[in-house]
């Protein structure tokens, strides 16, 4: 039961469960932690259309000339979909001059990729969770806020996390996989990357929008499914995704589709719900998660908290380690680092404090978050 299910806990008078004897924590199923290593914002029309859950992508892309080809003639850009520098397309978005995803030295282009998004329906999570983050994006606009104007920090317990974010990006170009209010697209941009950043809710991207003009940063935001992203093979170089496709997505849909996204030695970070936590949150959906496992390990999957008993949500997903790495290997990633984050400890009289889904002393003794630091292989 994740961070961003419902709005910020449930307050004081909720208190945790302590009534079977601690858990030991799962890390020893996964090896020993490893140290790791454009334009104004415009918004493309709807590119998360949908796609079977498993295998098709609704997006057609096509291949557009750069500098270092020749120009195509008039009746050549017709064929080919090419949308002529300034001019509009068939939905109505004006394209500008912007780096090109096409090349390793990333020259400017004067040709931009043409889109045809199908229409066919959503699947029923992607569906269930924008209704969800449209309708409660409201309750996020203080802490995107706070987090545009604050220095990286992870989770929700805001805790320092070495080599999750490349101090000097210069030259990079990112994406960030369902970017909310995407402070953390301008963590990257600061840094000096050229980021993308795709999101399922409209309503979270009026908020990145409006923050984004009024700090001064260059993003480029699209409405869409992290699961099918409307860019080309080998587009970018670092994938990230804190809270995001890491919880909401089907790993796998989302995981093969970062690395189709990524270029031969791209990193891909993200930071979710750790297992041992979604493990101990009771069926029922009440609050807080309790010291004793509440589900089945190897059938972990799909979490469904539109019914849940406390601060209903939308559809999220986890898995056992042992699956996680199995979907990494089978998809061609290296693991570079796995995280089992703990909280501080807590002040006294604040350990029964619950913060969104977890008390301070739960998550000081026990993982109740985990990132990856994953790289795809050189050629």
């Amino acid at each position: 039961m994740p961070i961003w299910r419902g709005r910020a806990g449930l307050g004081a008078d909720v208190r945790a469960r302590h009534s079977v004897s601690p858990l030991e924590s799962l890390a020893s199923f996964a090896p020993a932690d490893v140290q790791s290593r454009p334009s104004e914002v415009v918004t493309p029309a709807p590119a998360g259309g949908a796609h079977d859950d498993e295998v098709s992508r609704p997006v057609e892309r096509r291949r557009v000339a750069g500098p270092c080809v020749a120009r195509p003639g008039p009746s050549q850009r017709r064929r080919h979909g090419i949308v002529d520098r300034g001019r509009m397309n068939g939905d109505g978005l004006r394209h500008r001059r912007r780096r090109c995803p096409f090349t390793t030295s990333r020259p400017r282009c004067k040709w931009k990729l043409a889109l045809t998004v199908s229409d066919r329906p959503l699947p029923e999570h992607v569906s269930v969770n924008r209704a969800h983050w449209d309708a409660d994006a409201p309750n996020w606009v203080a802490a995107g806020e706070h987090q545009w104007r604050s220095e990286p920090s992870w989770g929700m317990w805001a805790v320092p996390i070495p080599g999750l974010l490349p101090d000097d990006m210069t030259g990079s170009v990112a994406i960030e996989l369902g970017c909310g209010t995407a402070y953390v697209s301008a963590w990257m941009a600061r840094r000096g990357a050229d980021v993308v950043g795709i999101d399922n809710s409209e309503r979270q991207l009026a908020t990145a929008r409006r923050l984004a003009a009024a700090h001064g940063v260059e993003l480029t935001l699209i409405h869409g499914d992290a699961e099918s992203v409307p860019y080309p093979d080998a587009s970018f170089d670092f994938a990230i995704s804190e809270y995001g496709a890491a919880i909401w997505c089907d790993p796998y849909v989302w995981i093969p589709e970062a690395f189709r996204l990524l270029r031969a030695g791209g990193t891909l970070v993200f930071l979710g719900t750790s297992t041992l936590a979604s493990l101990c949150s009771p069926t029922d959906g009440s609050l807080p998660i309790t010291d004793r496992l509440e589900r089945d390990y190897f059938s972990l999957h799909r979490l469904d908290w539109r019914n849940a008993a406390d601060e209903p949500g939308g559809i999220e997903f986890n898995m056992p380690l042992s699956r996680w790495f199995g979907l990494f290997r089978e998809t061609g990633f290296d693991v570079i680092g796995f995280h089992e984050i703990q909280a501080p400890a807590p002040t006294p009289g604040s350990e029964a404090e619950v913060r969104f889904f977890v008390t301070a002393e739960w998550a000081h003794r026990y993982p109740s978050e985990q990132a990856w630091v994953l790289r795809k292989p050189p050629c």
